[in-house]
């Protein structure tokens, strides 16, 4: 039987989810672009610093285990607002705050709602337009790695005119003020109707159930995509300025998200290939990194974070992709176990990149982040197996 669309003739309630999204990329290249600024502020070493930065990454890892069974049960654009107003009161908060602890509370209430509205706007995407979905995963989770570029170099601006580095969380404050308005006008209800799948879930078959094996498999690819990406991102103007001893840190940042633009966006023009494309992305990054680590050519590291961030880009959306033929009804639950084993590698990985940078340098911390990868290529053939037994039930 054929899907069929329903979208209203001004919808735009997919924009308003691309924002939020947005916000939270550059909620997250903003604090990694900014925390060595923050670590001078404060007089903290390597490993303090990734300690700060694992307390939001700690909160991502708690979120979806409190509020993705929730988010399940009430319409997710109700949710949506009530993690946008708390996101708004943190940034205020760190913004005004002059002491140290409750910038870390601040922190952790940013990391607890950026989660959230992670997972759960994917989630309402995927529920919205099950019939585009697919394809506009690789548009939102683009979105993501748009605004993790751009806020890298709007720091470095600011920064230079003489701006603190809390500027960014004024910004932050701004943008969860237009999300808010936005999706009071857009509204949260379904805009398709895919009847094939409506069918399957009800009957509790094909894409219609809910694979926990699945589920699990693509949280142990994003556990240690994410705690590669979050040590690596946090770390690379450190590793520039201190061990290459170049300015380009920032400009390497950014390239790397740039990159992963066009990867994500591709994946979801071409999300039929989505397991073969995550084999292929767990197999270049922890080549490329090794490459990179053993560099001692600044403008060589640069340039390589071209193909890293290319292949980087590729995993989010991916599994994200395989995630929808997983989840059944149950898309909340699916994206919200799949952040918090996100939040746990960012949150155990970052931590584990300043230990060893500041006890074995900089370019072992990075050569350990990519020997992880061989458990999510393991992960990535049993799930193309997986998919390919469910294409042949059908």
């Amino acid at each position: 039987m054929e899907s069929t669309s329903v979208v209203k003739k001004h919808d735009f309630l997919w924009l308003v989810l691309f924002l939020i999204v947005f916000i939270n990329g550059f909620e997250a290249g903003g604090y990694q672009a900014s925390l060595w600024d923050i670590g001078q502020h404060y007089d903290l070493s390597i490993t303090s610093m990734g300690l700060f930065a694992a307390t939001e990454l700690f909160a991502t890892m708690l979120a979806p285990l409190i509020l993705g069974s929730w988010a399940d049960r009430h319409k997710k654009s109700f949710c949506i607002l009530i993690m946008l107003a708390i996101q708004l009161a943190a940034a205020l908060l760190v913004f005004f705050t002059t002491s140290n602890y409750v910038f870390v509370i601040g922190i952790f209430f940013l990391g607890l709602t950026t989660s959230a509205l992670q997972f759960i706007s994917i989630a309402a995407l995927a529920d919205a337009y099950p019939v585009s979905g697919k394809k506009k995963i690789g548009f939102i989770t683009s979105m993501y790695a748009l605004g993790a570029l751009i806020s890298p170099l709007v720091v470095r601006f600011y920064l230079g005119i003489g701006m603190g580095w809390r500027t960014l969380f004024v910004l932050l404050a701004c943008g969860s003020i237009i999300a808010i308005f936005g999706m009071t006008k857009s509204g949260g209800e379904p805009r398709e109707f895919d009847q094939k799948r409506s069918e399957n879930i009800e009957k509790g078959k094909g894409e219609g159930r809910f694979l926990l094996f699945g589920i699990i498999l693509l949280c142990i690819i994003m556990c240690i995509y994410v705690g590669f990406e979050n040590g690596f991102t946090f770390f690379i103007v450190t590793l520039f300025t201190d061990v290459l001893l170049s300015s380009n840190g920032k400009f390497a940042l950014s390239l790397f998200w740039a990159v992963m633009i066009p990867a994500r966006i591709l994946v979801g023009y071409f999300s039929k290939y989505s397991t073969k494309i995550l084999m292929s992305a767990v197999l270049i990054i922890p080549a490329v990194t090794a490459t990179l680590a053993l560099n001692k050519n600044s403008t060589a590291v640069l340039l390589l974070c071209i193909p890293l961030g290319l292949a980087s880009g590729a995993i989010y959306p991916s599994c994200l992709t395989i995630m929808m033929s997983f989840a059944g009804k149950k898309t909340a639950t699916a994206t919200g176990m799949i952040t918090t084993a996100t939040g746990i590698g960012g949150f155990a990985f970052t931590a584990l990149t300043g230990f060893v940078g500041d006890n074995f340098g900089m370019r072992t911390a990075m050569a350990v982040l990519a020997g992880f990868f061989i458990f999510s290529f393991i992960a990535a053939l049993c799930i193309n197996e997986m998919v390919t037994k469910m294409k042949n039930e059908k």
